[in-house]
């Protein structure tokens, strides 16, 4: 298992931008992939990005497509996604995950077994 560990969220204008981090502490060599969710209240967790650990292949959610970018460094150990021309509809928890197998393509959160405690990204109009 690794811990991961989110920072970056925020409150921002409708518009706007954020850039979210998700440092990885532990064993990395085996993960396959790594990803980004989010929920917001009375909803359950949707999967926004996801990266294939050795390809660097992304994933991304309808919603998010053309706005969202995720990446990873791995000489850091970090883990990023840039958010653009932010919506009200984007306001959530999100949440950094990582699995060491499955079909993250799904974008389901089933498939990833570590979690970070998430960061709040609040958007208004």
């Amino acid at each position: 298992q690794v811990h991961l560990v989110e920072s970056g969220g925020g409150s921002v204008q409708a518009g706007g931008s954020l850039r979210l981090s998700c440092t990885v502490y532990g064993y990395t060599d085996s993960l396959t992939c790594m990803g980004w969710f989010r929920q917001a209240p009375g909803k359950g967790r949707e999967g926004v990005a996801v990266i294939y650990t050795d390809s660097g292949t992304t994933v991304y959610a309808d919603s998010v497509k053309g706005r969202f970018t995720i990446s990873q460094d791995n000489t850091k150990g970090t883990l990023s996604l840039q958010t653009n021309i932010l919506e009200p509809e984007d306001t959530a928890m999100y949440y950094c995950a990582a699995t060491y197998g499955g079909r993250c393509d799904t974008l389901s959160p089933n498939v990833f077994s570590s979690w970070g405690q998430g960061t709040q990204v609040t958007v208004f109009s």
